[in-house]
């Protein structure tokens, strides 16, 4: 075996299908290719960051979180690549996209499943890919590492919310002040649950990481098809701004208004 077998790289490298004669297209399937299998490392860490957690094993997960905020970082600068291309040369090829829409990323969405985001209306994109399907239906229906740092403060005889903790995780997470309440303990006894305040912290880089990275994608389609309709008659800008501002964590946020108060 040599370093092309290894890494395969026969298929790897075989694996860009331009559909049309454009120079730029090349850029455009390697970005998104290169975006795909970073989210394939991180569905790969936050399911093990979970695993951690559910065994009330809280410091192999701060390594994991750190090494994702990396990703997301690769992730956050690769879009300058992206923003190289211009509204002209996007244009010459756009049509061969056909109903393609990084919407339409199923990956994307387990990493959201992962992070606690739920929308089993999203699953309805992936009718025709069955193990597709199944994968990002299981996801749905496990616990998200937010549902489980939840737990894990209970097993640790914090008042977390009953609701909270027998919630239907099918669902979208909704703020609870109960939590808030949690949270506030905490950051406000660092030293008495260090632990907790650590995994806080991890999660909320993790949040504007990602936040980061929403943010940065708006721009750079907006600068590239201002306000078009989106590829597969998607919303395009009008949606990516609505979602910038999103919080995975959102009581790790309010904490800090609370906090000494």
């Amino acid at each position: 075996m040599d370093y092309a077998d290894y890494l395969a790289l026969d298929q790897v490298l075989d694996a860009q299908h331009p559909r049309s004669n454009h120079h730029d297209e090349m850029l455009f399937i390697i970005q998104h290719q290169t975006t795909e299998l970073w989210f394939r490392l991180i569905i790969h860490e936050l399911q093990a960051a979970i695993e951690h957690v559910r065994r009330d094993q809280l410091e192999p997960t701060f390594k994991i979180l750190a090494r994702i905020k990396h990703i997301a970082a690769q992730l956050l600068d690769q879009w300058s690549v992206l923003a190289t291309l211009t509204p002209t040369e996007y244009g010459q090829f756009r049509g061969a996209l056909g109903q393609a829409s990084g919407l339409q990323s199923a990956q994307f969405r387990h990493v959201e499943f992962l992070l606690g985001k739920k929308n089993a209306g999203v699953l309805k994109m992936q009718e025709h890919r069955p193990e597709t399907h199944a994968v990002l239906a299981e996801a749905l229906e496990r616990p998200s590492l937010y549902d489980e740092f939840m737990r894990y403060l209970a097993r640790r005889g914090l008042p977390v919310p009953r609701e909270v903790l027998e919630r239907d995780v099918t669902q979208p997470w909704e703020e609870s002040e109960g939590v808030i309440e949690v949270f506030k303990i905490i950051y406000d006894n660092p030293r008495e649950h260090w632990d907790a305040y650590e995994m806080g912290e991890k999660l909320v880089d993790l949040d504007e990481a990602f936040a980061l990275w929403r943010f940065r994608h708006v721009k750079v389609v907006e600068r590239i098809i201002g306000f078009k309709t989106g590829t597969g008659g998607t919303p395009g800008v009008s949606y990516l701004r609505r979602i910038v501002d999103e919080r995975l964590f959102p009581e790790l946020w309010d904490v800090r208004t609370r906090m000494g108060t």
